[in-house]
C-alpha cells in the first residue's frame, strides 16, 4: 500500500489541519523581549586578540616549563647531597668502630 495519507487510506478533510501545519501552530512563542541583531564583528581585531592570547599562553607555558625544570634540578641536587651526606656519615661511623 504505497498511498500516502491518513490511516486506512482516508484522505484528510479540507477543514482539518495537516500534521506539518499543526507543528507550526504548536511552536512555543519566544519568551522575553526580542533583541536586536548583534553588531557586526571586526574579524581583524578579533584575530589580533586571538594571536595575542596565543602568544601570551606560549610565553606562560615556556616560563612554567622552565620553572618546573629548575625545581626538578634543585630536587635532584638536594637528593644527591642528602645521599652523599648519609653515605659520608656511614663511612665515618664505620671508621670509628
Amino acid at each position: 500500500m504505497a498511498s500516502r495519507g491518513r490511516r486506512g487510506g482516508v484522505p484528510a478533510r479540507e477543514d482539518e489541519p495537516r500534521r506539518d501545519e499543526r507543528a507550526e501552530q504548536q511552536a512555543p512563542a519566544p519568551q522575553g523581549p526580542v533583541l536586536p541583531p548583534p553588531p557586526p564583528v571586526d574579524y581583524g581585531v578579533f584575530m589580533q586578540g586571538l594571536v595575542q592570547a596565543m602568544q601570551t599562553q606560549t610565553h606562560t607555558q615556556a616560563a612554567l616549563q622552565a620553572q618546573l625544570e629548575a625545581q626538578q634540578q634543585q630536587n635532584c641536587e638536594s637528593s644527591v647531597a642528602e645521599i652523599t651526606f648519609t653515605f659520608n656519615l656511614k663511612g665515618l661511623e664505620e671508621t670509628k668502630a
